[in-house]
């Protein structure tokens, strides 16, 4: 017993910085119930590769003739090419990151000596949330863990960086490549270097695993051989049950939309209706989640009379329905209508994402028609200029949309699970990572999330629509251009003279508020530029009675986007408010309630309607 006191002191002699009750929570207590559960969990990871094979043995799922894969390793290829070529880059390089190696070395040895600890590269890196469970600092090995992962990902990024010779469409796209597999190979994400999932592990003796294992073989089986990761607890969600409560009727449909109009709740109501157009990438119950976050409610309650086209979730019947299709049978279509519902001939128009995209092609084209239906027009976080466009262009090129349309053409639409994956891969280690690491490795049920939920329920991509999209404005950026043809018509935003309210959200990974920014000097007339907190979702759906985030406004959108931030006046709270002065400047005229449909229509069905029941 005495020579174990003593090797047990010569131990904590020989690495005083260590402390080895650091360590009991890793010890494993019971090997024969870990031993069963690692089975049980290996039999489960079975099933999931069955559920993921299965489907593709018996043809139902053809392998995606756009590999992205390919385009990865013909990307990053041209950067390493520049290291590789000259022997004294290829020194420099590998002395970058050895120099930083010795660094963690030398720290992680005086941390288990309990001297004070040298500074490394990675302690002058950003904070990464990734890494905030205390064992990532005070343990040595996930302390070296986080360093050289930090590093190597930092010093993998530099090497985009500084690479010459590549145009700015390959860097760019190598740059978001490199992050993509930096946050896949994160030591958070695998089980034996994470120390969450590792204690975990042992806590449960690998219940944990069996679970997890057992949830991904459910969600490659939910995703008919692909994995749909679920983000929230799906089973607490439903719609017209509590997502998209706000009383109306489906007054009108067409081949690819509803046209909702919803039950007033005020005596009187601004002259002008409101029409919103939302991006058929996802559903317009973004919108109205809830009667807390509903901007639709919101607008009702204002005194809006609100109309909302609920795009139809396409398959194989609408593959030739095309850009202009969605103008003459959207937006026209709720345009007339709205007309025939109130006898209005002029509406303020609201556009959402790809939405406000259309709505803007569609206003070009009623210049040149003189057609005068839209009095104002509000775009929300809408491109109509791609030059600044973002990580989305990454996936945009000539030899990638030629893959896209093959297979769009082969189906008649584009998956709604592409999409989704795009976007998500946009934040992966925010959307993608956090969730494989809680749902399969911890096992861990998803919280019931109402925002997720939406963000989940995805959408397919009419095959000559989304062709049109991708060609005339990320790859050739032609609306901005003036050179976009749509009706036999050559338009230009320059011809939309009707006031404009354009909102940007500042942390936008989809529609990047300086690509906003540079799209207000586009339009004709009077633009009002406004950027408001957060993101590309919840910038928007931001309710006034949160007093969360907040916006600002500047006068004009000249010049460059940071000057305009830097002298444009901050004001605390949702932007909702100042958008419906905006809207009351403009035409303030009131006239009584107006029941859905008026005399002229007669209602086909409860809101949210039919068309956004349809999933993927």
């Amino acid at each position: 017993m005495a020579e174990k006191t003593e090797d047990k002191g010569s131990a904590g002699r020989e690495f005083p910085g260590f402390d080895p009750k650091s360590v009991e929570a890793y010890m494993v207590r019971d090997p024969q119930a870990l031993a069963m559960n690692f089975a049980r969990a290996a039999e489960n990871l079975g099933k999931a590769a069955s559920e993921w094979l299965g489907p593709r043995e018996r043809g139902e799922i053809a392998e995606s003739v756009a590999d992205p894969l390919t385009d990865l390793v013909r990307t990053l290829s041209r950067v390493t090419e520049y290291w590789i070529s000259e022997p004294k880059r290829t020194l420099e390089a590998q002395t970058m990151l050895f120099a930083s190696y010795m660094g963690i070395w030398t720290r992680t040895l005086s941390q288990f000596s309990g001297e004070p600890a040298a500074a490394t590269e990675a302690d002058a890196l950003p904070k990464d949330k990734r890494f905030s469970d205390e064992d990532w600092v005070k343990n040595p090995f996930f302390a070296f863990l986080r360093q050289v992962y930090l590093v190597t990902a930092s010093w993998a990024e530099k090497l985009v960086s500084e690479a010459e010779g590549l145009d700015e469409h390959t860097r760019h796209k190598a740059a978001f490549y490199v992050r993509q597999i930096t946050a896949a190979l994160s030591p958070v994400n695998f089980a034996l270097t994470n120390p969450e999932v590792y204690r975990e592990t042992v806590a449960t003796s690998g219940a944990n695993l069996v679970a997890g294992m057992k949830m991904l073989a459910e969600d490659i089986a939910a995703g008919g051989g692909e994995l749909r990761l679920r983000h929230t607890d799906a089973t607490k969600f439903a719609i017209g049950h509590n997502l998209a409560l706000t009383p109306g009727k489906v007054i009108a449909q067409s081949d690819i939309c509803e046209i909702l109009q919803y039950e007033p709740s005020t005596e009187t109501v601004l002259k002008r209706p409101l029409m919103i157009v939302p991006p058929w990438i996802n559903k317009f119950y973004i919108l109205d989640l809830n009667p807390q976050k509903s901007f639709i409610k919101w607008c009702v309650d204002q005194g809006h009379t609100v109309f909302v086209i609920s795009w139809v979730n396409p398959d194989a019947r609408h593959a030739r329905k095309d850009w202009e299709s969605y103008m003459r049978e959207g937006i026209d279509f709720a345009l007339q209508t709205i007309e025939k519902a109130t006898g209005e001939k002029q509406v303020n128009a609201i556009g959402y994402c790809v939405g406000g995209t259309l709505l803007a092609a569609t206003l070009a084209y009623h210049a040149k028609e003189k057609n005068r239906r839209i009095a104002s027009a509000t775009f929300l976080t809408t491109q109509v200029d791609f030059t600044h466009a973002g990580d989305l262009k990454v996936f945009v090129d000539e030899e990638q949309l030629a893959a896209i349309e093959k297979q769009m053409n082969a189906a008649g639409y584009l998956e709604g699970s592409k999409m989704a994956m795009a976007f998500n891969m946009l934040r992966a280690s925010e959307l993608i990572w956090p969730y494989v690491v809680n749902n399969y490795l911890k096992g861990q049920d998803p919280l019931p999330f109402d925002l997720l939920y939406w963000n989940s329920d995805s959408t397919r991509m009419a095959a000559a629509n989304h062709a049109f999209y991708l060609r005339n404005c990320y790859l050739n950026n032609n609306l901005s251009k003036g050179e976009m043809t749509l009706g036999g018509k050559t338009i230009s935003l320059k011809d939309i003279k009707i006031p404009v309210y354009n909102l940007a959200t500042r942390e936008d990974h989809i529609a990047p508020p300086k690509s906003v920014f540079l799209g207000s000097s586009l339009f004709g007339g009077p633009v009002d530029f406004v950027v408001t907190g957060s993101g590309h979702i919840a910038g928007v759906v931001n309710p006034p009675d949160k007093q969360k985030y907040q916006y600002w406004t500047g006068g004009k959108a000249k010049g460059e986007y940071e000057d305009w931030m830097a002298a444009a006046e901050e004001t605390r709270g949702s932007w909702w408010p100042h958008w419906h002065a905006w809207i009351e400047d403009r035409n303030d005229q009131r006239v009584p309630a107006r029941k859905p449909g008026g005399s002229a229509l007669n209602a086909i069905a409860d809101a949210p309607g039919t068309y956004v029941l349809a999933r993927v």
